[in-house]
């Protein structure tokens, strides 16, 4: 197995709050290649800089918070509030995917409040089916297609729900109460954010918020603090639960 591992997430600080765990674990115990990826670059997400200007400080946040932990940050340049199941979209991810070679990616919820989120959970599983099949790009492989579907995991959808307020159960938790201060050290990276938030959604709590949910899960599952998955069973990907396997202990 390529020992890579790849977060497909809409948004800079998307992954730091719901995957970025269980990525330090792998990387730090078993010494995987850790690749964080963000479908935009967050260019609505400020009330203070146009686009272009809030783009390129949430780069390089995404960019100092994957670095923290040993990863390195891509974003796939769709726009904030425009992420859509298309053709380009698709074909990015899939550049990505081939380009980076993981043998587990990471991505949204299917169901989750934000449809920036939905879509990437779309795009993603659709690119991981895709990425192993030549004819897919055919004559326009950068990277040569994946050997193999990689392992796909759904994060927790953002405070567990959906948009109607449903609760989602995770099908399984990993422990992340080891590198919960490592966690929280990539996601403090995203300061334009916690101003974002304190305008549009009236909270400053980002970090907080995060443990908050991380000790919510830990505490289903008899730990500290854990983080929620869901794996994507259909016909042709992975069945075996590489997370669980490496990550029990």
């Amino acid at each position: 197995m390529n020992h890579t591992a790849l977060a497909v997430l809409a948004h800079p600080d998307d992954a730091e709050f719901l995957c970025a765990g269980t990525l330090i674990r792998l990387g730090k115990e078993h010494g995987w290649s850790l690749h964080i990826a963000s479908m935009t670059p967050g260019d609505c997400g400020s009330a203070e800089y146009p686009p272009d200007e809030i783009a390129r400080i949430r780069r390089g946040e995404g960019k100092a918070a994957a670095a923290a932990v040993g990863a390195t940050y891509h974003c796939v340049e769709e726009r904030d509030l425009r992420v859509i199941y298309n053709e380009p979209a698709l074909e990015k991810v899939v550049h990505l995917l081939n380009a980076v070679r993981p043998a587990i990616v990471f991505t949204h919820s299917p169901d989750d409040y934000h449809l920036d989120h939905e879509q990437t959970s779309k795009i993603v599983r659709a690119a991981t089916f895709a990425a192993p099949i030549p004819n897919f790009l055919h004559c326009r492989h950068i990277n040569p297609p994946l050997d193999h579907i990689p392992h796909l995991f759904y994060c927790d959808p953002l405070e567990g729900k959906d948009a109607f307020g449903n609760p989602i159960a995770p099908g399984f938790r990993i422990d992340i109460s080891a590198v919960i201060s490592d966690k929280g050290k990539m996601l403090e990276c995203h300061e334009s954010q916690r101003a974002w938030l304190r305008k549009h959604h009236g909270v400053d709590n980002l970090v907080e918020s995060m443990k908050e949910w991380g000790a919510a899960q830990g505490s289903a599952a008899g730990v500290a603090y854990a983080e929620g998955f869901r794996q994507h069973l259909g016909h042709s990907y992975p069945q075996n639960n590489v997370l669980v396997e490496l990550l029990s202990e």
